[in-house]
């Protein structure tokens, strides 16, 4: 999957490891996610998050997408910080899925929320994916 998402790949993000039903991906803040108040636009937050958990959601293997998601920023992303969003599955009911990703600052071997997103998945494909 990651090999066809150019929007992910457009912006440096990186896939760590991917297991069933749990991704990690990275990112680093350029300076075009800056926004006017210096700090990192919230919408490349939220892709960072909506990419872990479009991993994870598709370890399945049928084609799975988002029916929705939330995001609460918990403090500012700045140029140059080094992101890494861990995404966890948290049930699958049917066709249906819950997932919640942690967006986390990177710094010298410690980690600091910055944001906590939830997403909604549907399956829309029942057969596996080639």
């Amino acid at each position: 999957m990651y090999d066809n998402d150019l929007a992910s790949q457009a912006l440096g993000i990186e896939l760590g490891e991917v297991g069933t039903g749990t991704a990690a991906a990275r990112m680093r803040v350029t300076e075009r996610m800056v926004n006017g108040h210096d700090i990192a636009h919230g919408g490349y937050l939220f892709l960072l998050a909506d990419s872990a958990f479009a991993f994870a959601c598709n370890s399945h293997g049928p084609v799975t997408v988002a029916s929705g998601a939330e995001i609460n920023f918990v403090t500012s992303a700045r140029l140059g910080d080094q992101l890494l969003a861990v995404a966890e599955e948290r049930t699958r009911y049917g066709r249906n899925g819950i997932c919640d990703v942690t967006v986390y600052r990177e710094n010298d071997g410690e980690r600091e929320v910055i944001a906590e997103f939830r997403g909604r998945s549907r399956v829309i494909e029942r057969e596996q994916r080639s």
